[in-house]
């Protein structure tokens, strides 16, 4: 199976993030059956925000070196309890803006998605979770145009199969018509396998964790990032291959590094992580024009998240 295909089931299971197991106590207490209980607005939050330095693709003889970037992802999610399971519905703002030093590059210089998230999850036996969500929304490459063109409708099933609290099965099926694969499954495991430790090996951040303390804990691991773009009617004719114009890129990156997350409140998490990018990509597939890796760069992360 090729490295891309790895990717993009990383980017189905990043649209489940399947009910994100943030300890083995919550994992019990989703087990629990679905109850009716007192109103309460319930919801999430991630603020993310990334930096990468210099980094470099190739296309035949053509380099484009010594380019940084930076990352912001933001999203809410409002989760109101319903008889039938858990809504989700919310918002998600994710760019990514390069910086190049050099011309003559068939790149743009920012990818951004502007989408809502509707979604929902339900539990048909006290051991599996089920989640099926929608990500509609504009998928392109500037803050102020907006088109028909640049919409899309990812979305995912998935699930959790719990075992016990301390094993957890994770399975899914994604679809993005706009992808070079368009049907993908995916999935994983987690295993806290001893008081302190736990393998948490789901796509897209497979890692390995150690608890410090009950509000700190230090991971080793990686993280996929990738998604699907569509760049504007003109972006062939200023980059010298008409072939581009209102072209789909597909775009994937690989980060490794060290982190430590410290859960500042019961609802409150902030998490601090550097190291190495070692592969991205970019890949307009339907016209055969793709930048592979050549050399990455090291990255710098701050998210902050939160539930209430």
């Amino acid at each position: 199976m090729k490295l891309r295909l790895l990717f993009c089931i990383g980017l189905l299971v990043n649209a489940l993030t399947v009910f994100a197991f943030a300890g083995v106590d919550e994992v019990a207490n989703e087990a629990a059956p679905i109850t009716s209980a007192p109103f309460r607005f319930s919801g999430e939050f991630t603020v993310e925000q990334s930096f990468i330095g210099d980094s470099e693709v190739k296309r035949d003889s053509l380099a484009v070196d010594d380019f940084s970037e930076s990352y912001t992802n933001l999203s809410f999610v409002y989760t109101p309890r319903v008889k039938f399971g858990i809504l989700r519905l919310g918002a998600q703002f994710e760019r990514y803006s390069f910086g190049f030093s050099n011309s003559g590059q068939q790149l743009p210089n920012s990818l951004q998605a502007t989408n809502a998230i509707i979604g929902l999850d339900t539990q048909p036996s006290d051991s599996i979770l089920v989640r099926l969500e929608a990500q509609p929304g504009f998928y392109g490459t500037t803050f102020d145009h907006f088109s028909g063109e640049q919409f899309n409708i990812p979305f995912v099933l998935g699930g959790t199969y719990i075992y016990s609290p301390e094993l957890q099965l994770v399975f899914g099926v994604g679809v993005n018509v706009q992808q070079k694969y368009p049907v993908l499954p995916g999935g994983g495991v987690r295993w806290k396998f001893a008081p302190k430790w736990v393998l948490d090996a789901v796509l897209p951040t497979p890692r390995l964790e150690y608890s410090l303390s009950p509000s700190v804990t230090l991971y080793a691991g990686a993280e996929v990032k990738a998604n699907t773009f569509r760049v504007d009617n003109h972006f062939g004719d200023s980059h010298g291959d008409t072939a581009l114009n209102s072209a789909w890129l597909n775009y994937e990156e690989l980060r490794t590094g060290l982190g430590l997350s410290w859960k500042l409140t019961s609802s409150l998490t902030l998490s601090v992580e550097g190291g190495y990018l070692p592969y991205r990509d970019f890949d307009y597939y339907r016209t055969d024009v793709r930048y592979h890796n050549e050399h990455g760069g090291a990255y710098g992360s701050l998210v902050f998240q939160g539930n209430f």
